[in-house]
């Protein structure tokens, strides 16, 4: 890959303007970037970190077309098609039929998703952030479907079943991950 973080951040930034959608861009890849050294790729760290960065790049513009318009967009920016399943399957069975099949590509798929229900949870605490939080508390979160509503439960539980992780590793696996980067992510966003 021959696109280095900046160039990352300055085509996700050109997609997408609304806070929320970088702060959980750069999340995201904070995570992937914490979960390729714990589960020993260490060596492809920057590339799990950039599909973290850019899995979403479509969603803001075209969330009707989100994992198909990304296509287009990666590709008029120079990723090859390896990086685009990378990316464009974290939305399967909902908006794509492209399956994760690399362990990176199931990690994005599982985690994903529930770094929105553990941020909403985050936010609802009075340290406003992860590094206190236990997996018991995201636990009660997870079970009222009422919270942070559109962060679909399904789609967690079937990531874990994907990676063959129970739901309390990817819980716990995932809130040390936001820990890992969330001073970085509140640093580049300001907050």
């Amino acid at each position: 890959m021959n696109i280095t973080r900046d160039e990352g951040l300055e085509i996700l930034k050109k997609y997408n303007k609304e806070p929320f959608h970088i702060t959980h861009a750069l999340t995201v890849e904070g995570v992937m970037r914490y979960f390729a050294n714990e589960l020993g790729y260490g060596d492809e760290a920057d590339y799990w970190a950039m599909v973290g960065l850019l899995h979403d790049i479509d969603f803001e513009l075209y969330p009707e077309e989100h994992c198909v318009k990304a296509v287009e967009l990666l590709r008029e920016n120079g990723f090859d098609d390896k990086f685009i399943h990378s990316v464009c399957c974290h939305g399967y069975g909902l908006c794509t039929d492209e399956k994760p099949e690399h362990e990176m590509e199931k990690v994005l798929f599982a985690a994903d998703e529930l770094t929105g229900l553990i941020w909403a949870a985050a936010k609802m605490r009075p340290s406003k952030s992860v590094m206190d939080m236990e997996v018991s508390s995201l636990k009660k979160k997870f079970k009222d479907k009422k919270f942070a509503a559109g962060c679909s439960r399904d789609v967690i539980k079937d990531g874990a079943e994907t990676l063959g992780w129970d739901l309390n590793k990817l819980f716990e696996m995932t809130i040390m991950a936001m820990r890992s980067c969330e001073e970085n992510v509140r640093a580049e966003t300001g907050e």
